[in-house]
């Protein structure tokens, strides 16, 4: 009975280290790994990222009074590091993001429920995206077919819903 007690308090103390250890870079590595790796968009993770951002400015202000303040050198770069592997993970999962998106973008722009995984500005991005590859399709190609062809989504005039086809799911 004892040694069962005694096993719950220490694996309520690992409960506890693991979340201490937690901290916002490996959220951070974990929401570019679980992005990169899943074939549709996800959550925008907003809290992590606005705290990841000013990290990095904190970061920055520490590492320029470091180095103004004669602290060792090695240490000033061991902090730039830091500072530039973070940097990475941050700049890799937005661009992971916005390649997803202007690969999907007609089906983010039809679809709610995606929309909604979006910030506001990957929302705007989506709309631009989607707006400028329309108007590109009808200034090179689709002014120059005929009438019933003339649809960036819809094959001819006859179909009732849209023709695209998605690879998405």
């Amino acid at each position: 009975m004892a040694s069962e007690a005694g096993e719950g308090s220490t694996a309520g103390m690992d409960d506890y280290e693991t979340l201490i250890s937690t901290t916002d870079v490996e959220l951070l590595k974990k929401a570019w790994r679980n992005e990169k790796a899943a074939p549709e968009i996800l959550r925008f993770e907003t809290s992590l990222i606005q705290r990841i951002r000013g990290q990095i400015q904190l970061m920055e202000e520490n590492i320029e009074e470091f180095a103004g303040s004669g602290i060792d050198p090695l240490t000033v770069s061991l902090y730039q590091m830091d500072l530039d592997r973070t940097q990475y993970l941050f700049r890799s999962y937005l661009r992971i993001r916005l390649q997803k998106i202007e690969k999907y973008m007609f089906h983010i722009s039809k679809n709610p429920e995606v929309q909604s995984r979006l910030s506001e500005q990957e929302k705007g991005f989506a709309r631009r995206c989607a707006d400028d590859m329309e108007r590109h399709l009808e200034e090179s190609v689709l002014s120059k077919l005929p009438d019933n062809y003339q649809d960036t989504v819809k094959q001819s005039i006859i179909s009732e819903e849209s023709d695209m086809r998605f690879s998405w799911f």
